[in-house]
């Protein structure tokens, strides 16, 4: 491990030979890179432009303001670019077949944030980009270059391109879809700039999940191999701290603090159900009749913030369901550090840092089960470890509180694996004879199991040779993240 050394591009390797093939074709493209925010969108198109070997680049940052705003931005984004002053536009109109012009002559034109061109008053635009568009696509015109659209609100962006109503529907060549760094660059992360320590891991992928921005953050400060109080002062309460500003920023600005209610109230009830939820917002002036269900689909649809999880094996059209925040970053800032930091300035620094890690560690239970599971899923994908699995990784419970954590299962060769995962090692074998009960449970109502293969596992962070022992003894199968991570 060295902390100090350079950061680099991580992971993403089969996006980037895509797309670097894409770029070196030298004929006209026009594609969509979507994503989360940090999520690296804006990286992916920059290495695939070194690969490539691309050097006529006009990046373009859209505005959410009005025609004349984006338009003197644009002018100067693509004078910061190099494009002469002749090419700059004036009007919507002109930005369309300036752009065009550009790409015809071999550039390549990034326009980040396009989903901002869903507003009524920049909608008009993508008729007019269209218009240059099919020109290229019909063969009207040749280029050897193309048209990169960046955008966040995944929604936003499928609404411009894949609605067949919109404008410019039917006319992409392609497009990338970014989810969150794969387990294996997330890993090489740790071992290049901190290390696999299974604390140390459990803390930060509850923190910063796969979204290579926050890492990075944390690689800048030159905190990554810090133990947790240092990592929390520097990213969220002392000098520029980075990621209380992408808070405020997300929910403020964003989602414009509009969903506030029933965001905070899934972080701190992880998983609730949806008459919980309801309950709660027919409680607040103004969030009743109805509004809930339009307010949840919101978040799940259109912003993908929060899931509605299904135990395993449920019906396909099951209606039951357990809510929760889909994102690490989100349940960390709502249910630890957004109350602690709303206080800097009222109270001692250091006793703030000491509630948010407490209540962080109280989250990362729950941050386990999900670390837990999508290992399963990352070794299973890479073809490691002793389960390749036939379904995804879930959790089961029932009415009468059962739980069990981790169901996994390898249908081909009729085995289920069934898992308690704690934070607490000794609570976790302390509790194994309790979780026996619930995973008998899980078996009695689900009979077409019979015949089946049942291994039992405990996961936690890390086990000692004691515990493992014991845990061994009680039938069950031990396992850290040393043992999840080792072969990866």
């Amino acid at each position: 491990m060295n902390a100090l050394s350079g950061w680099t591009f991580y992971g993403r390797e089969a996006e980037v030979r895509a797309f670097a093939d894409l770029l070196q074709r030298n004929r006209w493209f026009f594609v969509r890179v979507t994503g989360r925010r940090r999520i690296g969108k804006t990286a992916l198109v920059r290495q695939a432009l070194r690969v490539a070997q691309r050097e006529r680049v006009a990046f373009l940052q859209v505005d959410d303001g009005e025609p004349a705003g984006v338009v003197a931005t644009a002018r100067r984004h693509l004078a910061l670019s190099g494009v002469p002053e002749a090419l700059l536009p004036t009007d919507l109109q002109t930005l369309a077949a300036r752009l065009a012009d550009l790409a015809a002559d071999g550039w390549i034109v990034v326009l980040d944030e396009f989903q901002y061109f869903s507003k009524k008053s920049l909608f008009p635009f993508n008729s007019m980009l269209q218009f240059e568009v099919d020109r290229f696509r019909l063969g009207e015109r040749a280029a050897r270059g193309g048209i990169v659209l960046l955008g966040s609100l995944h929604t936003e962006m499928m609404a411009l391109l894949e609605d067949r109503r919109a404008p410019l529907f039917g006319r992409l060549s392609g497009g990338f879809t970014l989810g969150h760094l794969d387990a294996q660059a997330i890993l090489q992360i740790c071992d290049q700039h901190a290390d696999r320590e299974p604390s140390r891991l459990l803390f930060l992928w509850g923190l910063f999940q796969g979204v290579p921005k926050y890492w990075q953050d944390a690689w800048e400060l030159g905190i990554l191999p810090s133990d947790r109080s240092e990592v929390l002062r520097a990213l969220f309460f002392d000098g520029p701290a980075p990621l209380r500003e992408e808070g405020h920023t997300w929910l403020l600005e964003e989602l414009r603090g509009r969903y506030d209610l029933f965001l905070r109230y899934i972080a701190e009830h992880p998983g609730c159900s949806h008459a919980d939820i309801v309950a709660h917002a027919n409680q607040v002036k103004g969030y009743g009749d109805g509004q809930p269900g339009f307010y949840l689909r919101a978040l799940e649809e259109r912003f993908g913030l929060i899931e509605r999880r299904r135990a395993a094996f449920a019906a396909p059209g099951s209606r039951q369901g357990r809510y929760g925040i889909s994102d690490n970053f989100l349940q960390s800032w709502l249910g630890a550090l957004a109350d602690p930091l709303a206080l800097v300035g009222i109270r001692p620094v250091a006793d703030l840092v000491s509630i948010a890690d407490e209540r962080l560690a109280a989250v990362e239970g729950g941050v386990l089960e999900r670390l837990a599971a999508w290992l399963y899923q990352e070794r299973s994908r890479l073809g490691k470890g002793d389960f390749p699995l036939t379904a995804p990784v879930a959790s089961w419970w029932d009415r009468t509180g059962a739980e069990v954590d981790l169901v996994a299962q390898d249908a081909h060769s009729r085995r289920l694996r069934i898992g308690s995962c704690k934070r607490s090692a000794d609570k976790l074998v302390a509790d194994l004879s309790r979780f026996n009960a619930h995973a008998d449970r899980l078996l009695l109502r689900h009979p077409e199991l019979a015949g089946w293969k049942i291994e039992r596992v405990a996961i936690a962070p890390i086990l000692s040779a004691d515990q493992r022992q014991a845990i061994t003894k009680a039938g069950y199968r031990a396992q850290d993240l040393h043992d999840l991570t080792s072969d990866l």
